[in-house]
């Protein structure tokens, strides 16, 4: 009796019923966007920490670097040694590469096992990395001349006239000559080849040629970024000179997001080598064993090992800007209200709509009284039409949601994220690879992301609980008006 009640009366109110359902579809296809899109915000700001920590790392352990001192011979900036003495050859080719530490001040190479026993420690390994800055070019040596002004000068007394001797030459000067250099920098990283799963090389997959083996922990070998070997026109097998040391590119890798921070990767005993920095490491990446307990390892490292500085995924997050911060800030604040204040309205009217149409039925519910009805029956199937009313909104909600979180998938509208960076004077990002330049210099690095809006299993159930939710709000507010209803009621309707 119940059911065929029920859609004999939904049948006769189409056009009331699709209006209550088209205004709860708005607040939750509305919903459905926003919580979708903010899902994407974090995905895209996922990937903008990984690309400085790497694939799995949830903290990185550096140390700020100290003030120079004035003695030290970095004060005034690298220095490079060119011969341009006049036996040098006119024009001859001449390069000069000056290899520095970047980031945060060493560390011992053994703080990384240190670091791993940590309480709470799954993993970690230790990275080196350095800027290197090669300047190549040429001398060109000027030509001396003198002019012969002897018979210019003959009888004349002036001044500079001859001197009685049968006149005299000018000053030597030089005319011509130069100088033509250019400046490239680059970064390098050393990495440890025995656990790639971790740290700087994470975030790439090899496209080209292939990875460093365990064995190669001391050869000279080396794996390029794609950007880097395009701009130089690298190739897998060719050899990349470096501060005089030719390695060997045995593979191309790909980062997973837009820009790679790094351009060139060595094996780490390499990269020590290079950078005069023998057993010292820059970086230390580290993976906890349960990701609810990253705040707690952080006060555990900083307590068991001073001195240096432990920055997690949550602090590098403050420090990005751009184009996806200000979007992920709408999202999740002006985004998260105003999904609130078309829910609301669109429960408020549905209530609404659901009290009008029951005080139009003043007739019909006044009779079902009469004839025996009580009032939680009168109650329930007021209730049970605006559930179906809720349920028809929450599908026609979930199609204009899904709808929308595809075109903006279809879309993928860019955003830009820029990664603000203390270039190693205050650890953190700093101690990355990528994390800065010279000692003491501002720099940052920008990347690109697509934006997507996922929309999970979650989501859809939040949008069906909200529909149903609505649903018993306006059924609620019409059965109590329903129930309140007298017989007396319907008999002064007829009259």
């Amino acid at each position: 009796m119940f059911g065929i009640y029920l859609k004999r009366e939904l049948s006769r109110r189409k056009k009331a019923a699709l209006v209550i359902a088209m205004g709860l579809a708005l607040g939750i296809a509305l919903v459905i966007t926003v919580t979708s899109v903010s899902a994407g915000m974090r995905q895209a700001q996922d990937k903008v920490l990984q690309s400085l920590y790497g694939l799995g790392t949830d903290m990185t352990v550096t140390k700020a670097r100290e003030a120079p001192s004035g003695d030290d011979e970095e004060q005034g900036g690298p220095r490079f040694e060119f011969d341009a003495t006049a036996d040098g050859d006119d024009g001859e080719e001449q390069s000069s590469d000056r290899v520095m530490t970047q980031g945060g001040q060493t560390l011992k190479s053994a703080l990384v096992a240190e670091v791993a026993k940590q309480d709470g420690v799954a993993e970690a390994v230790g990275a080196l990395s350095l800027n290197v800055t090669k300047v190549d070019g040429s001398f060109t040596q000027g030509e001396a001349r003198t002019d012969d002004t002897s018979s210019a000068q003959q009888g004349q007394g002036g001044p500079g006239g001859g001197t009685g001797q049968g006149g005299g030459t000018s000053q030597p000067r030089v005319e011509g000559g130069g100088a033509s250099f250019g400046v490239n920098s680059y970064s390098v990283a050393g990495i440890d080849v025995t656990d790639q799963d971790l740290g700087p090389l994470a975030t790439s997959k090899i496209t080209k040629g292939k990875t460093f083996t365990a064995s190669q922990t001391d050869a000279k070998v080396a794996v390029l970024s794609k950007s880097y070997a395009k701009e130089n026109e690298y190739t897998v097998g060719e050899s990349v000179k470096i501060s005089g040391t030719k390695y060997k590119a045995i593979g191309i890798a790909t980062p997973d997001t837009s820009e790679s921070t790094t351009d060139v990767y060595l094996p780490l005993k390499q990269a020590q080598t290079l950078g005069d920095a023998k057993n010292t490491v820059t970086t230390i990446y580290v993976k906890a064993t349960d990701s609810q307990q990253i705040d707690a390892v952080k006060a555990t490292i900083q307590k068991n090992i001073s001195g240096t500085t432990v920055t997690t995924s949550a602090d590098l997050a403050e420090t990005v800007s751009g184009s996806l911060t200000t979007a992920s800030n709408l999202a999740t604040s002006v985004g998260k209200w105003l999904s609130i204040a078309v829910l609301a309205a669109a429960f408020l009217v549905a209530a609404l709509l659901t009290s009008s149409a029951v005080s139009r039925r003043v007739r019909e519910f006044g009779t079902l009284k009469a004839l025996g009805w009580p009032s939680r029956k009168v109650t329930r199937q007021v209730v049970g039409e605006s559930i179906v009313n809720g349920l028809l909104g929450g599908a026609l909600g979930i199609g204009l949601g899904l709808a929308a979180a595809y075109t903006v998938t279809a879309i993928s509208p860019t955003l830009k994220a820029e990664l603000g960076n203390t270039g190693g004077m205050g650890g953190g990002m700093g101690g990355g690879p990528g994390g800065g330049g010279a000692p003491g210099q501002q720099t940052s690095n920008a990347l690109e992301i697509a934006l997507s809006a996922p929309v999970s299993v979650s989501t859809i159930a939040l949008a069906a609980g909200l529909a149903i939710a609505g649903g018993l709000i306006a059924g609620a507010m019409g059965g109590w008006r329903a129930s309140r209803m007298r017989p007396a009621d319907a008999l002064r309707s007829v009259s």
